[in-house]
């Protein structure tokens, strides 16, 4: 019996036979197939620019003043009340 096949997408791109030779010569460094070297590469570069967009960094002083505020949370403004009281009633009214 054959294993299921793995679906998958195809990627092209047109690079200069400098890029080419340079990419073939690195994959061979690390005895590796070009297309291995590739993916990986191209895997590892798109994880980093996503964690990079979605990963918010503090610096230490942010981070105390974070957790100062989620320690000891300010009041909350009238406005905020009111609207905290509206809600109840509306939620409370159906």
């Amino acid at each position: 019996m054959r294993p299921a096949a793995v679906p998958t997408a195809r990627l092209e791109a047109r690079i200069s036979p400098e890029l080419h030779a340079t990419l073939k010569r690195a994959a061979e460094l690390q005895n590796r197939t070009m297309t291995d070297f590739v993916i990986t590469a191209v895997q590892e570069a798109a994880h980093r620019a996503i964690e990079q967009a979605e990963v918010i960094r503090l610096s230490l002083a942010d981070q105390q003043r974070f957790a100062q505020v989620l320690l000891s949370p300010p009041k909350a403004a009238p406005a905020l009340a009111r609207a905290f009281s509206r809600r109840r009633t509306l939620v409370n009214s159906e």
